[in-house]
């Protein structure tokens, strides 16, 4: 729209900021029902109705209806161009941040103004829900502002950064390619791998898998639409893991974890204790085990570190209109957190010293950024595993945005629920699913990844642009989740940034000290010439 670019200036732009403010505080207060009662409803100006999606004129103080066309008819009358739905739950307005012209007669959007409705939405975000949380406010990447960026930037050529790449089919490794895309389309990895932090032309290390995954970036993310054939990916996958070598069907989640644990052994600074590399700092979380004595009312908790979780699949909660057994993910995370009865033989408590009947109980001490759950559809019975394996087909349904805090730790007591901490920084978004279509011996795998606003079936080299819907209905093998709002830090310097200030600042004056006695001698040897 060529209209943006010249009336969306102004008291325009204002408005419409100030529409978009006034959406998240309602949508905000309306989930609590005193708040929801003291919020105003717009009606129309025209024809006076309750207004369920009220438009608004960015010009004036009209609001009106959509299909009474009333809003249409001002726009018209008033000679004023635009106009927009200040409902959130309108999202094909809303999440695009898009207005509607009167002159072009159409929905139409632009750059800015999906920039002004980000930045909008961030600030009263962060206004509103993580207020007491002490952490620097968002703010948008200008390279103008720093000088250092500015003479870098000099003589770049900025390429499109498209990421939606088809992989080859290697030979039965569709196990492998749809764990990539996942990889490719989590934001924090993309971030760091993007951001240069590993830089395979620089890196000495044989085999590094960190290499590997600088490399698939760069190709991933290039001008280049043709599938990609993740060779020495897969080449540097059997050297390191040789379970996984071969031509034969592998598992996903298998390969999943494999592929973790060998990023996270070549990172810089790696430890086996509390390590910050980009792999625990995005999937590592805590489980705590709370297991109570019945005898004497003992408890004991032990805390263990995950990178996923696996939920079973065996409880059948509801049916379907053809009467087939589903499973929600709401439903296997309170059976994965609900307490457990252990007998007199499987529990001995440290302060009875004897053996009695006890209740175990499982929470999420520490949430990860990133949340990366597995069904347990392949299982095995008998000591004979070929003869009696079998696949569990068992839709589950999966949201696309999941509330963690009822399965944490500090919620499950209710002595804690007090110090939660904002609902919002327990809330997650869906952004890839993995899906395993046929059976064991001759199944197939193919995944779904949200990129940008879109989402995308990947199968294999195939890559088809998708809907969430139809995410949601596939049946998952794999889900990962990213939080909404991350858990960071007021502005500081780094460590490492100020130990090498402190380091440089010592130097100088060893400098200083040195120069002064070197200075000294002189004059004294000057002084005994005399």
């Amino acid at each position: 729209c060529s209209h943006l670019a010249t009336e969306f200036i102004g008291d325009v732009e204002t408005k419409y900021r100030r529409v978009v403010s006034w959406s998240i505080a309602r949508h905000s207060n309306g989930r609590s029902l005193p708040k929801r009662r003291k919020i105003a409803i717009p009606t129309c100006g025209t024809c006076n109705i309750t207004l369920v999606r009220p438009f608004v004129c960015l010009h004036c103080s009209y609001s009106g209806c959509w299909a009474g066309s009333h809003v249409a008819d001002h726009l018209k009358q008033s000679s004023h161009i635009f106009c927009t739905s200040n409902n959130l739950f309108a999202r094909v307005d809303v999440s695009s941040g898009a207005i509607f012209c009167s002159v072009c007669d159409d929905v139409v959007h632009n750059h800015t103004l999906d920039r002004a409705y980000l930045e909008s939405h961030l600030k009263a975000e962060e206004r509103r829900t993580v207020a007491k949380i002490p952490r620097e406010p968002f703010k948008f990447w200008e390279p103008l502002a720093d000088a250092e960026e500015v003479s870098a930037l000099e003589g770049t050529t900025a390429i499109p950064c498209q990421g939606r790449r088809g992989l080859l089919n290697l030979g039965q490794t569709c196990y492998l390619n749809v764990i990539l895309q996942c990889l490719v389309h989590n934001p924090l990895l993309r971030n760091h791998f993007l951001g240069d932090k590993h830089n395979h032309k620089l890196c000495k290390i044989q085999d590094c898998a960190c290499c590997e995954m600088d490399k698939l970036y760069i190709e991933m993310y290039s001008e280049d639409t043709t599938p990609f054939g993740p060779v020495s990916f897969l080449a540097t996958t059997w050297r390191k893991s040789a379970e996984l070598a071969g031509y034969a069907q592998h598992d996903a989640h298998e390969f999943f974890i494999a592929s973790l644990n060998h990023i996270h052994s070549n990172c810089k600074g790696s430890t086996n204790i509390s390590c910050i590399c980009i792999i625990h700092s995005t999937f590592a979380g805590q489980l705590q085990s709370d297991v109570k004595c019945e005898r004497c009312g003992n408890v004991t908790s032990t805390v263990d570190p995950i990178l996923d979780v696996n939920l079973e699949l065996k409880e059948k909660v509801v049916r379907d209109d053809k009467g087939n057994p589903v499973v929600s993910l709401g439903a296997c995370l309170r059976k994965y957190t609900q307490p457990e009865k252990l007998g007199p033989k499987e529990y001995t408590c440290s302060k009875c010293g004897k053996g009695s009947s006890a209740s175990k109980r499982l929470s999420f001490r520490k949430l990860p950024p990133v949340l990366s759950f597995q069904f347990k559809r392949f299982e095995h019975k008998g000591s004979d595993k070929s003869a009696s394996a079998r696949k569990l087909d068992t839709p589950v349904r999966i949201p696309a945005n999941l509330d963690m805090m009822p399965f944490t730790t500090m919620s499950v007591k209710d002595n804690d629920k007090e110090n939660t901490g904002p609902p919002i920084m327990y809330q997650y978004e869906l952004f890839a699913v993995i899906n395993h279509e046929g059976q064991m011996d001759n199944g197939h795998y193919t995944n779904f990844a949200r990129f940008d606003s879109g989402w995308y079936r990947f199968d294999d080299d195939k890559v088809t642009h998708s809907s969430l819907g139809a995410c949601l209905k596939s049946t998952p093998y794999m889900c990962f989740y990213v939080k909404k709002h991350l858990e960071y830090k007021p502005h500081m310097t780094p460590t490492y940034i100020r130990t090498r200030e402190t380091e440089a600042v010592r130097e100088r004056a060893l400098e200083q000290e040195k120069e002064a006695a070197r200075q000294k001698e002189l004059d004294d040897a000057l002084l005994a010439t005399v």
